[in-house]
């Protein structure tokens, strides 16, 4: 096999030609287009990072914002347990006040009740005391009749 300089020569100048060619038109085109493509790529990238780290800042604000809440819950239950605590001891207060002013009306009404009685038994003592001399002064009496006249009276007096 015989070497066809002339072909080979044909060749590799047809290829470098074909090759500045491409270059020229093809590979400038090509590669603008690669470049551009891959800054897209690497600009896509770089919002992807920089929205991750917004999303974990405001991942970190959020929690700080639950916790901030969860304090503020935590404070409000304490101020509304102070606050229940306060009024039960108000209503204790009251309710305990209320009861000290019944048991003294209570008792004020008690010694009112006992002074009436103690009219109403003076006035029945007094009674009988007056029947018990209007029968002796009608009777004529004794010794012995006078004795079981007061005795009546008496045993009178013991049943009320």
């Amino acid at each position: 096999m015989d070497i066809q300089w002339q072909l080979l020569v044909t060749h590799a100048v047809g290829f470098l030609i074909t090759v500045w060619i491409l270059k020229k038109f093809a590979w400038g085109p090509l590669l603008a287009l690669m470049d551009e493509r891959r800054a897209k790529i690497q600009g896509e990238f770089d919002k992807i990072e920089t929205e991750m780290s917004r999303v974990d800042t405001l991942a970190v604000e959020y929690d700080a914002k639950l916790k901030g809440i969860d304090e503020e819950r935590r404070a409000k239950l304490v101020d509304a347990v102070i606050e229940g605590k306060k009024v039960a001891e108000e209503i204790k207060l009251a309710a305990q006040d209320q009861a000290r002013k019944i048991a003294e009306k209570a008792r004020g009404e008690l010694e009112r009740d006992v002074a009436k009685a103690r009219v109403a038994l003076k006035e029945d003592m007094v009674s009988m005391t007056i029947s018990a001399t209007e029968k002796i002064i009608m009777e004529k009496l004794d010794h012995d009749k006078h004795r079981q006249l007061i005795g009546q009276v008496i045993d009178g007096l013991e049943k009320v």
